[in-house]
């Protein structure tokens, strides 16, 4: 059972506020690949940005969304394996923009099968 959140509690996720930009690595080995790795990202509603780079086999994308979750969902679409290579965080509080730290590479979410 999935419950929503209320943005005005504590429980909210602070990255859920602002944009978040991650960076990944998926091997797109063919030209049906990348149109079905495009299908998945279009379906994905929280994803606001999207750039698939076959030669380099990086997709990143941007939007307000949990980057795990997000990771896991294409894992999960394409089975294939995916890996974070970089994440960030921009919000827009007081008219103040934060960059959060990037992700540590090398963060790898196994096949889910």
């Amino acid at each position: 059972m999935n419950s929503m959140i209320d943005p005005g509690t504590s429980e909210f996720p602070s990255f859920m506020s602002g944009q978040v930009w991650m960076v990944m690595r998926i091997n797109l080995d063919c030209n049906s690949c990348c149109r079905k790795m495009r299908r998945v990202l279009l379906k994905m509603k929280e994803i606001e940005t999207r750039l698939i780079e076959k030669q380099e086999c990086r997709v990143s994308v941007c939007g307000r969304f949990i980057p795990g979750d997000v990771a896991i969902k294409i894992s999960k679409k394409m089975k294939r394996r995916v890996e974070i290579l970089e994440i960030q965080e921009f919000s827009n509080i007081d008219g103040h923009t934060e960059q959060m730290p990037p992700h540590i590479p090398g963060h790898i979410l196994a096949q889910h099968a």
